[in-house]
Parts: C-alpha cells; structure tokens; sequence
C-alpha cells in the first residue's frame, strides 16, 4: 500500500498517469497552441466568472479578429530558379498607383496604401463605412540579385518580380552514403 502511494506521488510529480496494477501511461503531447488561441483561452477563462459573463457576449472571439493581422501583411511566394528569383506579392484591392517596390542585393521591400470606402442606403437607413491603412513588408532573397535589372509586372492584385541573379546557382548533385 505504501509502495503504491510512493509510485502515485512520483507520477504525479512526473506528470505521468498511473493505471491499476502499477503500469505507467506516458502523457500524449499536445499541439502548440498559437499566440491568438492562448489569449482567446486566457480572456475565456477570466470571463466566465459569474460577474462578467454579461460581457462575454459582447466581446468578439480574438481566434476571429485572428484574420484582422492576416489581412494587413500581404502574401509573398518567393520562387528560386537556376537564373533567377521571381517573388510574387498579393495585394487584392490597392492600386498601382499607391504601391511602392524598392529591390536590394538581398532583399525586396513593398509597401502601400489600402483605402476602402462603403456606403449603403435604404429608405431610412443609412451606413457610410470608411477605411484608411497601410502595409509594408521585407522580404530576405535566397542569393545576391542584380537590382538595376529588376522587372515588375502588376496585374489582378499581384505584383510580380522577377529579379535576375548576380551569379547562376550551380546545382550539383551530391551521393548520399
């Protein structure tokens, strides 16, 4: 009995279960839990109190306003081939006009000016929604490329560049032992 007791406490210590009959369970990882997830958890946690469940329906998911900081990076594809680097950015609803695309040796920097504005009328009702922001991002390139002769295409939100190479990527094939 008192052999069962020790074995108990140093599982629970370990965090291990122990079954009956002394066999000892190793715990099943867990996946990693995002930043978002975890605060989401932490404000469910503090909001079930019986005084603050009032607010809790008020309060919108932070797994839902997730999609918000999705929305302000645009989406780069970076694409490494023998000659050169071609990088494809999404940039659905700016213009040509208010982008801007600056190319290193080694880098690639875009930027821009997101501008959004709704209005709805019926009858009686009226909604007027306006949106103003912007977005910058730097992307680091696999090798050195050749800046001055940079081409970009724009086209349907994507802007595409196709960056030549200072030196051609040698491929070399290597046997494995």
């Amino acid at each position: 009995m008192a052999e069962e007791k020790v074995k108990n406490i140093e599982a629970k210590s370990k965090d291990i279960e122990v079954k009956k009959g002394g066999a000892v369970a190793k715990p099943t990882p867990s996946r990693a839990l995002s930043p978002f997830e975890e605060m989401d958890r932490l404000f469910e946690r503090f909001f079930t109190r019986p005084w603050a469940r009032s607010f809790m329906s008020e309060w919108p998911s932070l797994a839902e306003g997730g999609a918000f900081f999705d929305r302000k990076l645009p989406r780069v594809d970076v694409i490494d081939r023998d000659d050169e680097v071609v990088v494809r950015v999404e940039v659905p609803g700016v213009d040509k006009k208010d982008l801007d695309v600056s190319v290193t040796d080694n880098t690639v920097s875009i930027s821009g000016i997101t501008s959004r504005e709704e209005k709805e009328e019926r009858g009686d009702y009226y909604r007027s929604e306006i949106s103003h922001g912007s977005f910058s991002r730097v992307v680091a390139l696999p090798s050195d490329v050749n800046s001055d002769k940079a081409r970009a295409k724009f086209r349907d939100g994507l802007v595409e560049l196709t960056l030549p190479k200072i030196e051609k990527s040698k491929r070399k094939k290597i046997a494995i032992d």
